[in-house]
């Protein structure tokens, strides 16, 4: 081999290389599976306390209104709260509040009850407002997102309860200054772990019937 092309053949396996481990010079992980996301997925109730940044939280955010809805109702709404005092203050005074006061951000789904709209079976008749009846269902599974895609991102996050509960869902809508027609769902703070957790098997095999009870 010439001295030239063994100066092409080093330059080759430098590129090479260079792609593999990519600029910051560290072994490029695949990103993980839908099912490994969802069977790995658990509560992260600790925080470190570095921000999530707002492309972060719009990719979150995509994934949740990308969620199942009846009807293409689309009722789920988003408060998305970045700025710690103002956490602080809304979410971190009650049980386990440090997770609020160290999360990077705060996600409250909410869920708008009514619409405009017009009765089934009267297409020309006048506008008016309709319950949303499945409001919980498709807010619910665009909360699961949330949970999914925090998890896929290399985040943390946990499910904290509003609806039904009223003791928790009055005081969170009139901090946030929700519309009377407007519940939060649930409370969501993300941010980057500060614990990790091994995921629960929830496996039960005696939970399935096949074919019918």
């Amino acid at each position: 081999m010439t001295y030239t092309m063994k100066k092409i053949a080093v330059f080759a396996a430098f590129m090479v290389a260079f792609l593999i481990t990519g600029c910051n010079g560290k072994a490029q992980e695949s990103a993980p599976s839908a099912l490994d996301v969802i069977m790995t997925r658990t509560s992260i109730r600790s925080f470190t306390g570095d921000p999530v940044s707002k492309d972060q939280l719009e990719t979150i955010l995509k994934a949740g209104m990308a969620a199942p809805t009846a009807m293409n109702g689309q009722p789920w709404r988003f408060v998305v709260v970045t700025d710690k005092d103002r956490m602080a203050s809304v979410f971190g005074s009650g049980p386990r509040s440090e997770m609020f006061n160290t999360a990077g951000a705060v996600i409250v789904v909410c869920g708008q009850t009514t619409s405009k709209g017009r009765p089934f079976g009267q297409p020309d008749g006048p506008e008016q407002e309709m319950p949303n009846m499945f409001w919980f269902e498709d807010c619910s599974a665009a909360a699961e997102n949330i949970l999914l895609a925090v998890k896929a991102l290399g985040l943390g996050a946990v499910w904290t309860a509003g609806y039904p509960a009223e003791d928790r869902v009055a005081p969170i809508a009139a901090a946030l200054g929700l519309p009377d027609n407007v519940k939060p769902l649930c409370i969501i703070p993300v941010g980057v772990p500060a614990e990790d957790p091994a995921p629960k098997d929830k496996w039960n095999p005696d939970n399935i019937h096949w074919e019918q009870w």
